[in-house]
């Protein structure tokens, strides 16, 4: 009887450190701690990427929370608010896809250029993909520097995704044409934008008179015209 007694303590023994260490490690793959762990950024996420993505979120106005890595409720609505804003599929997870269209991934590496990161480089050939559509690849380059030019410009936000993001600036982010996808082409333009580039001459407009009557845009003084859209300071 004391034999089978003790038994059964000690299998409950192994059984309860069996169920916490595995807890444990299912834990660390839900919640990152200091990058030790990949894993995707979600409700109870916690970490430096937590940090960066609501740092990024409060700068697109989607985000009024505190930046305190935590990935609480608040943060999941922001996310949720931007995928919805960019046509991605609004489930609240920072998984890659979100992290790309955020502009937030690797700063080095084979697809990252001086300052700008690999997923910069993708979300920039998103946006020519879809404003240029049809234009030469000149024409292309140009959107793409248009866009790097407002980045170091004191009048627009200082990242990629401020600038392409920011509020009435390019309407493809806000209609059909944000579904276009990057191609090999708008990747290697935004490669060419990025390493300086530049057919505009410094525009940090553009816009297509036949398509706009904006009286603002056509008041800009034009530098030059490629395909069909004047660039202008």
């Amino acid at each position: 009887m004391k034999q089978r007694f003790r038994r059964g303590v000690a299998m409950f023994l192994i059984a309860a450190w069996l169920y916490f260490s595995l807890a444990g490690v299912a834990n660390r793959l839900i919640i990152q701690n200091d990058g030790a762990v990949p894993a995707l950024s979600q409700l109870g996420s916690r970490g430096q990427e937590v940090r960066e993505i609501q740092t990024k979120l409060k700068s697109l106005g989607f985000y009024s929370g505190r930046v305190d890595g935590i990935y609480g409720s608040v943060t999941r609505s922001a996310v949720k608010a931007f995928q919805k804003s960019v046509g991605i599929t609004a489930d609240g997870i920072a998984g890659s896809k979100t992290l790309l269209y955020l502009g937030l991934g690797p700063s080095s590496g084979a697809g990252s250029s001086g300052k700008y990161s690999s997923s910069d480089i993708e979300l920039l050939a998103k946006l020519i993909a879809a404003e240029a559509r049809g234009e030469s690849y000149t024409g292309q380059v140009a959107v793409g520097a248009v866009v790097l030019n407002r980045v170091g410009h004191p009048s627009f936000p200082d990242t990629v995704a401020g600038v392409i993001y920011q509020n009435g600036a390019f309407a493809a982010v806000r209609d059909s044409n944000w579904n276009v996808p990057a191609n090999d082409t708008s990747r290697r333009a935004a490669r060419d934008a990025v390493n300086g580039w530049d057919p505009t001459g410094g525009a940090i407009y553009y816009y297509n008179p036949a398509k706009t009557s904006n009286a603002f845009i056509r008041s800009r003084p034009v530098i030059t015209v490629i395909g069909s859209h004047y660039f202008c300071k």
